[in-house]
């Protein structure tokens, strides 16, 4: 398969969760400051055909791209990091792989022999990692394998990146991520974890070229170099990846550590211009000197698992950031809230977010929290089904709609405010059928979404299967609760605010996809702005009343 295209794959031993990752896009980012396209590719091992049926408690948080495909919640980092779009071919999984297999032998396209993992499924994962290189023209694509070196799962992408290694025409290095551990009794860092990690990755016949090492300490001289001989590696190539204060500290921590040359001396490409990243460091100079702290609740029902709410959480830092504010969040499991107790959990907040999800559980601690910022003027941002119970708590609470409810929890309330979209109507199979991926939308002027956006017609990535109910549309505006944006083509309600309340606003999309460090979000810009706002006032009434 001959491509001008290098490549560099991304395997992690030892454990799991050490952040290739945040390695991975890092590195990125690097390369890209030197004048290189860059692109990044995650291969996972499970054999889900995406992470859209899978439960947040399982996964996190499942990503969106603007073509439509349900992710890894790792190419929201990538994007993050980058601010360059993925698609489809960024996320494969084994199971979309056995799929495509299956598939063929059904068709007959293997002409009655045998399938089987080697060389089917090896040459199906090879195509799969060599499509973004011939379809992008990209200068590198960073392929991150899932799991853990050793594990079952795995084995099929190691085999592949083996023979991909001994291909003439293809160019690829290999980056090993594991962990240094530092026991406090002995106090020693102990290299022999990562011995046999890259004993394991041997094993498969794969060579790492590069060894990164997540340590809490900082790797002396002579770890260094012991791990350099004991695992074939250059010295210059064992790279100390130390734990960082946030994410966005790994570039510069890469770039000091110069993971970016050592890459491109490997791939045998000029080093380019050096990487100056003024907009990134003035990024983290914000972020860590901020001028305010707000306190923002995230009411959700995966708050055990905040990497449910991963890109929320990473928009509402890029908001803050700009903002020069320090968000402290809240995080309220809205199945702990009820009429009784809302005043004591939600008073001392600065702002609201009602976080999306689905199902009837913690729906009316939720539509609860609506009413409280509503009646209490706090800024609220409703997400998708946040916004649907902005809709429902409106309907019960302001037009008399007793049980107003949204046919997803409660099929025969006699208001279906919100209800099915038709075109969901009649589908049985869940997986990659909700309505997924960028659609237009018209904002209407002297809107708060329009002095966010300052656009009028934006675009931003669904995933719903439930909408508003237009029948009542004519109805909630008179009553005060306005649609602000509109889908041209099919007059789906985007937007609803309500004009006479400080800052509210539901949207049915998920603006949280589009957040990175370099364009934070319009809308969590201007929430974020707006709780500051109203802290600001509540303190000058103090004074006053003083």
């Amino acid at each position: 398969m001959p491509s001008s295209t290098k490549y560099i794959f991304v395997t992690g031993g030892v454990t799991s969760s050490l952040g290739k990752g945040i390695i991975a896009a890092s590195l990125a980012k690097l390369l890209q400051a030197r004048g290189y396209s860059v692109t990044i590719q995650k291969l996972d091992p499970y054999i889900n055909v995406d992470p859209g049926t899978l439960n947040p408690y399982e996964h996190g948080e499942c990503f969106v791209t603007e073509d439509g495909a349900e992710t890894d919640l790792d190419l929201g980092h990538y994007e993050r990091f980058l601010n360059v779009p993925t698609s489809q071919a960024n996320n494969v999984t084994t199971g979309r792989i056995y799929q495509h297999v299956i598939n063929k032998e059904r068709e007959g396209a293997y002409l009655g022999k045998t399938v089987q993992v080697i060389p089917h499924i090896t040459d199906e994962i090879k195509r799969r990692i060599a499509l973004l290189g011939e379809t992008g023209n990209y200068d590198i694509v960073i392929t991150e394998i899932g799991g853990t070196v050793g594990d079952i799962e795995s084995l099929p992408y190691i085999e592949a990146v083996r023979q991909l290694k001994w291909e003439p025409d293809f160019d690829c290095i290999v980056l090993h991520l594991t962990l240094v551990p530092y026991l406090a009794t002995s106090g020693e860092l102990k290299t022999k974890p990562t011995q046999h990690s890259v004993k394991s990755l041997l094993e498969s016949g794969v060579q790492p070229d590069i060894l990164a090492l997540r340590t809490e300490h900082k790797l002396p001289k002579d770890v260094k170099e012991k791990v350099a001989l004991f695992c074939n590696i250059s010295p210059k190539a064992v790279i100390e990846a130390i734990d960082a204060e946030t994410i966005y500290d790994v570039p510069i921590l890469m770039e000091d550590e110069k993971l970016d040359k050592v890459v491109l001396d490997k791939l045998g490409l000029p080093y380019g211009k050096e990487p100056e990243m003024l907009a990134w460091k003035e990024f983290l100079f914000k972020f860590k000197n901020p001028k305010s702290q707000v306190n923002i609740g995230i009411i959700g029902k995966y708050i055990e698992l905040k990497d449910s709410y991963k890109s929320i959480t990473e928009s509402i830092i890029h908001a803050g950031t700009i903002n020069q504010i320090n968000v402290n969040l809240v995080w309220i499991h809205s199945e702990d809230i009820d009429e009784k107790n809302a005043d004591s959990l939600l008073k001392n907040l600065d702002g609201i977010l009602v976080a999306p999800g689905f199902g009837e559980r913690g729906i009316e601690g939720k539509v609860t929290t609506v009413k409280y910022a509503r009646q209490n003027k706090i800024p609220f941002l409703g997400i998708c089904l946040g916004m649907q119970c902005a809709v429902i708590e409106f309907g019960r609470n302001v037009l008399g709609f007793n049980d107003a409810h949204s046919t997803e929890m409660y099929p025969a309330t006699p208001y279906p405010v919100i209800y099915l979209m038709e075109e969901q109507r009649g589908i049985v199979n869940k997986g990659g059928t909700m309505r997924l991926g960028a659609y237009p939308c018209k904002v209407e002027n002297n809107s708060k979404a329009h002095e966010a956006y300052k656009e009028s017609v934006i675009s931003e990535r669904h995933r719903h299967r439930y909408e508003f109910n237009n029948k009542y549309l004519a109805e909630y505006e008179k009553a005060g609760m306005k649609a602000t944006g509109i889908n041209p083509e099919n007059n789906l309600v985007e937007i609803v605010e309500i004009p006479n309340h400080p800052w509210f606003v539901g949207v049915q999309f998920h603006p949280e996809y589009k957040s990175t460090v370099t364009k934070p979000h319009p809308l969590f810009v201007d929430f974020v702005k707006a709780t500051l706002q109203l802290k600001e006032s509540k303190k000058t009434t103090a004074v006053l009343n003083n």
